[in-house]
């Protein structure tokens, strides 16, 4: 474990589960936590049992949904007039829905939440991330990514939807898709950080117990969630992982990888498809009207 003390750590998604598990455990190093959450009631819930936890009065709760990519803008905006620097990204935030829903801006909301969020914020956080080097940023991704399908005409899953009622046949073509993506962005990203001092990983915690199933929608989700429940590790487990990549001195300059169990992981051939990972790179700065790059 290194120094964290002074830190600053961001954690997405860190009312409950895996990311709060993850802003725990940062906490309790000394880092400074920023726990990005969309519901401020159930943020200041978390941050003040974490606070409690800890004796860290050093953590902040800043609101973002991040299947909002003006909200995102807004974050960022305001994150950077509070905040001269940023050490460790966690973009740990996920979510999965039974049926296909479109976000006011046109997204489909899996696709935004898991994927185009991520790399945005990301994009917005470079500069700090830049200037505060030797600096991290942690994805988490999932083992069902091997499931996964990158079709650069069907980013948005217009053609063929399939959610939570998928998952229960460990499918879940959607939620597979975006997840395989994030790890696409994250091979492509390491290279462009390439001397940097920026190192950029992806993760996949296992079969955790999380909300996942709760935005789903749907009844029959929540119950099958329910079911598989004493199957899952719980999330302090789940969360070694993401706290590993955040603070361990042993991957301070490794780049570029996936781990499970705090262990480099292969990940599925389609995944280390170069070629497909800069196509789909210039899809999503079109997508998010960024600059070409």
């Amino acid at each position: 474990m290194s120094e964290m003390k002074g830190k600053i750590c961001v954690v997405t998604g860190s009312n409950s589960g895996i990311g709060k598990e993850t802003a725990l455990s940062l906490a309790k190093t000394g880092a400074h936590v920023v726990m990005v959450v969309r519901n401020q009631e159930r943020g200041e819930k978390a941050r003040l049992e974490i606070v409690k936890q800890t004796g860290n009065n050093s953590v902040d709760l800043m609101i973002c949904d991040l299947s909002s990519m003006d909200s995102i803008k807004r974050f960022a905006k305001e994150f950077k007039g509070k905040y001269a620097r940023l050490d460790v990204l966690v973009n740990n935030a996920g979510a999965m829905f039974n049926k296909r829903e479109v976000t006011p801006e046109g997204f489909e909301r899996t696709f935004a939440v898991n994927y185009l969020g991520p790399f945005l914020l990301t994009h917005e956080m470079l500069y700090l991330l830049k200037s505060s080097a030797p600096s991290r940023i942690i994805n988490v991704s999932s083992g069902l990514a091997k499931n996964g399908k990158v079709d650069l005409d069907d980013l948005q899953s217009e053609k063929n939807y399939a959610g939570t009622k998928a998952y229960a046949r460990v499918r879940a073509p959607v939620y597979a898709n975006t997840k395989l993506m994030l790890m696409m962005f994250t091979y492509e990203l390491a290279r462009r950080l390439k001397d940097t001092g920026v190192t950029v990983n992806v993760l996949m915690p296992g079969f955790v117990a999380t909300n996942l199933g709760k935005n789903s929608g749907s009844l029959s989700s929540s119950f099958m969630f329910k079911m598989v429940r004493p199957m899952q590790v719980n999330a302090k487990k789940g969360a070694e992982t993401s706290v590993y990549l955040a603070s361990s001195d042993e991957v301070k300059y490794v780049s570029g990888k996936c781990f499970a169990k705090k262990k480099e992981a292969t990940t599925c051939p389609a995944s280390y498809d170069e070629q497909l990972q800069k196509r789909l790179w210039n899809e999503t700065v079109a997508l998010l009207n960024l600059p070409p790059t």
